[in-house]
């Protein structure tokens, strides 16, 4: 018998267009998967069982099954975008239990392509943390259970990690899709502003937030921005050297680098240049004005989230936070503090095609109660981690988590790959380059199903 459970979103679907497999075989087997494994794992707030399979009958029965991108292949979606017949209670008690009833418009897009929707994910509450714990679970990571898989898409990473899923849904306002992609060994891109719709929250964290896919392979995380962005999967016209800059240098300062971090990257820079591209040590002119213009914009995010739910339901670290956030609301909705980042950002982008980062400055925390610890201890220990990620929310550019390495305790280690608006394509290239010369190990040794 054919295993489907740890294969790629583009060998699944590929398998069910040429009639090698059904929708429903492949979605029971992993539905199998996150019953063995999710209680050890913590990834899903919901699992879909009943409705995912009957959805599964539905995609194999449909007349259009060998022009489908996605057929078949079971996708998890993080509980902050609408999934028809749910609740997407955003990892709160104070949200309400009611059904969605229409599909978030990429959730409509991954269906449309054949996909199949088997639970949501955990997320930290409002998903504001880039750790993953709440009244709904911790989410682990599969690879080091004691330490969290990130956030705030960390059941979502997670899911994937421990394929339990071949892709999923995520978003990230200030790290939120390469935090967990970074924490869990698994591919992802932040799209740059326009290429994906959002509709994330009250208000995309003031244009922040964007939608991405969670992937194992390239290939993969390729073909579902593709379908996420209604459009062709992305290519570099251009195949030719690019002029990568490669930086140690944290955005945050007094904020140091982990050495696995830092040799990531330099072992990334050498082979880029094996690849013959240009590489060369520099780091961008990040102003010292960068880490409050990150927490005016992350704080006030979740003001703005948080309007009309029952503060007595929700954690004190986020009643903290979106106390911070009102102060700030009135003078980030303008967006010039964005609008003079990038313009402080341009020049070095004109002089580089990518900038190649550390993913994270050290492992992720252990896995615990985050969500009832106090609103500084989140902010210091989130820092710490990921001081990389946010300034490329803030630009609205583009920029990606490619697994790269290990850590002692045999965890993965990433490197981040930034460009300037356009890039996807860029991003891309280079991240199939590194994965065709350091191939990672796609899911974590987890038990196989019985």
């Amino acid at each position: 018998m054919t295993s489907w459970a740890g294969r790629t979103a583009a060998e699944t679907a590929a398998a069910v267009r040429e009639k090698r497999a059904t929708p429903r075989e492949v979605v029971a087997e992993h539905l199998a998967r996150i019953a063995q494994l999710d209680g050890r794992v913590g990834a899903f707030r919901t699992v879909r069982a009943e409705a995912a399979l009957a959805e599964a009958e539905e995609v194999g029965a449909r007349g259009d099954l060998g022009r489908l991108p996605l057929a078949g292949v079971p996708v998890a979606v993080k509980d902050n975008l609408a999934v028809r017949g749910e609740s997407t209670r955003n990892g709160s008690a104070a949200t309400p239990d009611t059904p969605a009833e229409a599909d978030h418009v990429t959730v409509a897009r991954l269906r449309a392509a054949g996909a199949v929707v088997v639970g949501l994910t955990n997320v930290p509450e409002l998903c504001v943390f880039g750790t993953t714990e709440g009244v709904y679970g911790t989410s682990r990571n599969p690879w080091d259970p004691a330490r969290t898989a990130g956030g705030s898409s960390g059941g979502s990473a997670a899911a994937v990690a421990a394929g339990m899923v071949p892709i999923a849904l995520g978003n990230d306002g200030m790290g939120s899709l390469r935090i967990p992609a970074a924490t869990c060994g698994v591919v992802t891109i932040k799209p740059g502003h326009g290429v994906v719709p959002a509709g994330v929250g009250q208000g995309d964290w003031f244009g922040m937030s964007e939608n991405g896919p969670l992937a194992t392979t390239v290939e993969d995380a390729r073909l579902m921005l593709a379908v996420l962005a209604d459009g062709e999967p992305p290519r570099r016209a251009d195949s030719g050297a690019l002029r990568v800059a490669a930086s140690l240098r944290s955005p945050i300062a007094g904020v140091t680098v982990a050495g696995p971090y830092r040799t990531a990257v330099r072992e990334a820079a050498a082979v880029l240049m094996r690849t013959g591209h240009q590489v060369r040590r520099a780091d961008p002119p990040y102003p010292a004005s960068l880490s409050l213009t990150a927490v005016a914009h992350w704080t006030a995010g979740t003001s703005v989230d948080a309007r009309g739910l029952d503060p007595r339901r929700l954690a004190r670290r986020t009643r903290v936070h979106a106390a911070v956030g009102r102060r700030f609301v009135r003078g980030v909705a303008g967006g010039a503090g964005r609008e003079r980042l990038r313009a402080h950002l341009e020049p070095f982008f004109a002089e580089y095609d990518v900038l190649l980062t550390p993913a994270l400055a050290r492992r992720s925390p252990e896995a615990g109660p985050w969500h009832e610890r106090g609103w500084l201890r989140n902010l210091l220990a989130n820092s710490a981690c990921s001081p990389f990620t946010p300034p490329w929310n803030l630009t609205g550019w583009p920029a990606m988590a490619v697994p790269f390495g290990t850590l002692p305790s045999g965890a993965p280690c990433a490197v981040q790959l930034v460009g300037r608006p356009g890039a996807e394509a860029t991003l891309l290239e280079l991240a199939e380059r590194i994965e065709a010369l350091r191939p990672w190990r796609r899911t974590a040794p987890l038990d196989d199903p019985a």
